[in-house]
């Protein structure tokens, strides 16, 4: 920290106190956008300010997703396309952060190919951004740091981009090694953050005036396990549920493998926890899920479905699902199927397989055709918008406690939020009422949202 310090104190006074002005730009998932709110706490303190446009910045940063080979492929030509501006601006300093510089062959790459690119920076090395940004302003060519550290910057300040809604990440990394995902090794293994400062984090926020508070982690519901003396997720859940305040608590994502009934009972006994799930089950075949090395089943996924159904049909879930994973048979396709039609999801984040490169899966055989794939995405995609326009229903003539949070795009006038179950919410009202809790009449339903009237307004505390 002291080394930061120094950094930080040497910018200001080569710079006159002024760097100029930053361009953050995050791809990919929540624990990325995350992770550019901290790079931008960093620089703030270094003495930057923020810009939305590129070609007015003084320092550029992607920090950037490498879930699927297409991201990256993506941001490799917006750097390369970013010659130019070094040409014209040789000042400008161009960053690349995030889950693609953790691998160290894009790191090598990006050092001989991409001569424009002044630092790299790894997924746990935020803390180094400092140290980085005074070398490449000394005129070191190519500053980079994209070494695995446990230090979860608890002393960065984010410049969060709402002034109600917060992610707080309570862990890092992932154990599960799924053959499709390259995340652990771009993330590294599990490590939980201190029970403590995430709470005094929560508490802060909700002081501040934060609504929402979206705990982050790959799996979180192994939060705590690589700490023996720790708590569990569900524990921690009805620890951050006792501060005072009015707020929900949402999190993501789970893992089916870990999703015990004490975290069901926590979701139902907490109040301030929202009344959703979102359980990935990727596939409905069990052989699917064995070569996808999920480590549970279609049977097991589904005894937990029951138990949350016990305590609450209408109870709102959503998943993600992988269409086409390497060999995937029709039969094994129509499981899927049949899994989404007896679940009843709210909504689904549905994907067809695309082969990543450092992943096991990539080297499976696959004589399924692209074709095939995109014509049983359209089939699954016609299946769950008949579920949700019968499914979203069972809202009507109810009232749903929604925390607004913008303008509706399609309808001058409305706002648009999400209930407590997750659900949209589309409503009449001004903007003096983003950021506050209201209550909603539910009067009619689609397949993506649900409509109704104001009954009351909750106004900010």
């Amino acid at each position: 920290m002291k080394e930061n310090s120094f950094a930080i104190e040497e910018i200001r006074r080569i710079t006159g106190g002024t760097p100029g002005k930053a361009y953050v730009r995050s791809f990919g998932c929540q624990l990325n956008v995350s992770d550019g709110e901290k790079i931008k706490g960093v620089l703030k303190k270094c003495g930057y300010s923020f810009t939305e446009d590129e070609n007015e910045a003084d320092l550029i940063i992607l920090n950037t997703c490498a879930v699927r080979e297409s991201a990256e492929d993506r941001v490799f030509g917006i750097v390369g396309s970013m010659k130019k501006l070094k040409e014209e601006r040789p000042s400008l300093l161009i960053g690349i952060a995030g889950c693609m510089t953790a691998q160290s062959h894009i790191a090598e790459k990006i050092k001989k190919s991409y001569p424009q690119v002044d630092i790299v920076l790894g997924t746990s090395a935020i803390s180094s951004l400092p140290r980085l940004l005074l070398d490449a302003l000394n005129g070191v060519s190519f500053a980079a740091d994209i070494a695995e550290y446990d230090d979860f910057s608890e002393a960065v300040e984010q410049v969060r981009e709402s002034t109600f809604k917060a992610s707080v990440p309570i862990m890092f990394g992932c154990n599960n090694f799924c053959t499709y995902c390259i995340v652990p090794y771009v993330r590294g293994r599990e490590r939980s953050r201190r029970a403590e400062d995430i709470i005094s984090e929560v508490r802060e926020l909700v002081g501040s005036g934060y609504k929402e508070i979206m705990l982050l982690g790959q799996n979180v519901n192994s939060y705590g396990n690589d700490m023996p003396d720790g708590i569990t997720f569900p524990q921690l859940l009805r620890e951050l549920n006792s501060i005072e305040g009015e707020f929900v608590i949402r999190f993501m994502s789970s893992h089916p493998k870990d999703a015990s009934k004490e975290l069901i009972d926590a979701i139902f006994e907490c109040e301030k926890v929202g009344k959703h799930l979102h359980l990935p089950v990727q596939s409905g075949s069990s052989e699917v899920l064995r070569r996808m090395n999920r480590r549970y089943t279609a049977e097991k996924y589904l005894s937990i479905v029951d138990y949350i159904y016990s305590r609450d049909p209408g109870f709102s879930l959503t998943t993600d699902l992988i269409v086409g994973f390497p060999d995937e048979t029709y039969e094994e396709f129509r499981e899927t199927l049949d899994i989404i039609k007896r679940v009843r999801y709210d909504n689904i984040y549905s994907f067809i397989y695309s082969k990543r490169s450092g992943t096991k899966a990539a080297g499976m055989p696959d004589r399924t055709s692209d074709e095939e794939k995109s014509r049983r995405m359209r089939e699954l995609l016609e299946v769950q918008r008949e579920i949700s326009s019968e499914h979203y229903k069972r809202f009507i003539g109810r009232t749903m406690r929604v925390l607004a949070d913008g303008k509706s795009k399609k309808r001058p006038g409305y706002l648009t939020g999400k209930s407590s179950e997750f659900i949209i919410v589309e409503f009449e009202g001004d903007d003096s009422l983003i950021g506050s809790f209201v209550d909603v009449e539910i009067t009619g339903s689609m397949n993506w949202a649900v409509t109704g009237k104001i009954t009351d307004r909750r106004e900010n505390l």
